[in-house]
Parts: C-alpha cells; structure tokens; sequence
C-alpha cells in the first residue's frame, strides 16, 4: 500500500481530489469491489469518502466546501447511493450554517439512539467495547494509518475513511460487522426526519442486504437497547456511560476539522 496520510484531513486532500481526477474508475489495488452498490473502486472509495465528510460536524471549512462536495455528488454515475447523497446535498446546501450546526448536535449528540460511534450498538457499556476499540485502533495501524486520536476508532466518519483507503474487503469489514448499528441509526433518523437519513440510505446501498436476522435483532436493540455494565473504556478513557435504558452514546469529542477542499479540475 503506498504511504497514507495520517489523518482524516488529510486523506480528503490528498484522496478525494485524486479520485476526481480519474472518473474512470481504475483501481489502485486492481482488486474487485464488492457486488453491492458501485463496482468500479475508485467510484466506491469516492463514496465512502464523501459519507465520510458528510458525517462530520458542519465547521465553517465543511460547510464552506458544499458547492464542491454538491458538483461531487453530481458527477458521479448514477446510483442508489448516489441518488441519497443527492437529496441530502440539496438539502445541506440550503440550510444557513448555524442552522446545520444545530441540526447535528441535536440529531447525533442528543438524540439516544443516533449516535455515531458504532461498537456502543454492539457491545454497549461493557468490557467487550474496550476491547473492540482496541481492536478497530490496530487494525487501522496494521495498515498504515494514525487517525492521530482526534476521534474514537468506532466514530463512524473514521471507519468511512479506513473503509475507503483499505478496500471493499477488509477495510470494509468493520462497516459490515457494524451493520445492525447502522440500520439502527438509520431507522432513528428516518424516525426523527432528519435529512441524514439519507446518508445513511447511501451507505446502506453499499453493504449486503439485510437478512431476516438483522432485522429481528435490530428490532430487539431498538426496544432493549445495548449490553450493559458498570465498567469504563480504558485505555481510552471514555467512560461516563449513563445507567442502562439511558442509550446514550459516549460523550462527542471535539469535531474533526477539515480543511478547504478545491473544485474539481476539468469539465
């Protein structure tokens, strides 16, 4: 794998632009994509950055990039996915900066079950989420890559961008381990209304199909929530969980900042 950048904003100046200047969608790896969702790799990779940065707090550099991230969105080949991130684009590039800075605290800060940070879903307030998060941080080292702790390994936009530079295959093993997570957080936001629920749509798109048996868990985490115990998440230090019924994810860490993202070159 060639050198990777070592952080979220970097890997979105140094990626996303790269992509955009190869639309024919020749993979680095020459590995195959996964058969759901897009199939050409960089097209997929492209995706999952653009999830990414649409998940991430709407900073005055986010929201300062929506004319770029809109025209993004609109060259790429049609698709279900891309047809979600349309809608939300439309959507995100309306609304007034303070506005979008309220939507996302309300919607993934204080809403119980529209967190982000994915092994919270799975293993809840116990011993096991430490160890999944130890876990998600070597295998992110394994392949290069220092998310440089500005976010949980779990914060859902950091296995976005791990999933992109790592391939359909392992890099986006994390994602389908997570997907009851996922449709949770997605039934939470059709539920509320918020227009994230698009993304989520999109992402959705690209994983396998939900079988019988996500669904019935899903509906089960819906009505009991997550494992509970009384324990922290040392080594990381993020502890604080509320008693169990409470269902509220870890405390958000400082939003990640990203910088200035230039117009496509070419037509």
């Amino acid at each position: 794998m060639s050198p990777l950048p070592t952080t979220v904003p970097d890997i979105v100046r140094a990626r996303v632009r790269a992509a955009l200047r190869r639309p024919d969608g020749t993979a680095r790896s020459g590995r195959a994509a996964a058969s759901f969702g897009p199939r050409e790799p960089e097209t997929r990779a492209l995706l999952l950055r653009l999830l990414s940065l649409l998940l991430q707090y709407p900073d005055a550099a986010l929201t300062a990039a929506r004319p770029v991230l809109t025209a993004t969105v609109e060259a790429l080949p049609p698709s279900p996915a891309t047809e979600h991130l349309s809608t939300f684009t439309t959507w995100f590039t309306g609304q007034e900066p303070d506005a979008l800075e309220q939507h996302y605290v309300e919607t993934f800060d204080l809403r119980r079950r529209s967190g982000l940070y994915l092994t919270y879903y799975l293993h809840g307030d116990t011993r096991r989420r430490g160890m999944a998060l130890l876990t998600l941080a070597q295998r992110y080292r394994a392949t290069g890559w220092d998310t440089d702790g500005g976010e949980l390994p779990d914060h859902l936009p950091v296995v976005l961008e791990y999933a992109a530079l790592a391939g359909p295959r392992a890099g986006e093993a994390p994602l389908r381990l997570h997907r009851r997570g996922l449709e949770l957080i997605h039934h939470a936001l059709s539920d509320g209304g918020s227009p994230y629920r698009h993304v989520l749509a999109a992402l959705l798109t690209l994983l396998p199909p939900a079988t019988e048996a996500d669904r019935a868990a899903v509906a089960e985490l819906a009505a009991q929530g997550p494992p509970a115990e009384d324990v922290g998440l040392d080594p990381y230090g993020a502890g604080g969980f509320t008693p169990p019924g409470a269902f509220v994810p870890p405390e958000q860490a400082h939003p990640t900042l990203m910088p200035p993202l230039t117009p496509p070159e070419g037509p």
